[in-house]
């Protein structure tokens, strides 16, 4: 298969690293190192967790098939074994073919559920150890949003009035584009990584979780390039609280 076919997570969590090294390197005593460290947990957990639950689930597999088999064996024996003696010593009348009836329909519906539950299994533990993970994604995404949401251009500005409730920022210009900008690209890895958990699945449940993550740091993230956007001009200062 070519690697263009399928997202790598060995690149995403490099990506990650070298994200987590750059915001040590300007801002390592702020909360966003630790969001990003947890991100960096999360991307080896998909990494991981997808060729554990790959051979695990081959397993799960291959003994819910087995099982599928030995219970459709025993039912198509136990009804031929019953039909051969109810054709020979059955009812003689025809009403009392009545109960023998209903009888065969309800362990027929209980013998098909039986089947569907042993083939789905898998898929269901598939989708659940991937929705546990796109869970903990969408968390990560509004703490990053959490993280952003108070680092607001208009207080760089000379004309801003300040109030005794502001949040204390203690970010010049270019320290406050560069945090905002380490915020839109660990939003952008948390879509990538929930991309990572989509090469694993086929699953409607799963693939529409993904694309609604995807579509919450997209907007998240123009959020924040909108800030960028609205910052005055190089040398200004923030209003001391």
């Amino acid at each position: 298969m070519s690697s263009f076919e399928r997202l790598d997570a060995g690149p995403v969590a490099d990506t990650v690293a070298r994200l987590e090294s750059r915001i040590a390197a300007r801002f390592p005593d702020r909360g966003l190192l630790a969001v990003v460290g947890e991100l960096g947990v999360l991307t080896a957990d998909v990494a991981e967790g997808s060729s554990a639950i790959r051979v695990r689930l081959r397993w799960v597999r291959l003994a819910s098939r087995l099982a599928a088999v030995v219970v459709l064996v025993a039912t198509v024996t136990i009804f031929g074994l019953a039909l051969r003696d109810a054709v020979r010593i059955g009812p003689e009348r025809t009403f009392e073919w009545v109960p023998l009836i209903e009888s065969a329909i309800n362990d027929l519906v209980f013998a098909g559920l039986a089947l569907w539950f042993l083939y789905a299994l898998p898929q269901r533990l598939e989708r659940g150890h991937l929705l546990d993970l796109l869970h903990r994604l969408r968390s990560l995404a509004h703490i990053v949003d959490m993280h952003q949401l108070t680092k607001d251009p208009e207080r760089l500005r000379p004309d801003f009035v300040k109030t005794d409730t502001m949040v204390k920022v203690d970010l010049d210009r270019g320290e406050m584009e560069r945090y905002l900008d380490y915020c839109s690209e660990m939003l952008s890895l948390i879509g990538k990584v929930a991309a990572l958990c989509a090469e694993e699945s086929r699953d409607s449940l799963v693939l529409t979780t993904v694309s609604d993550l995807e579509t919450l740091t997209t907007g998240m993230s123009r959020k924040i390039w909108q800030k960028i956007s609205l910052l005055p001009s190089e040398g200004a200062r923030p209003v001391a609280d």
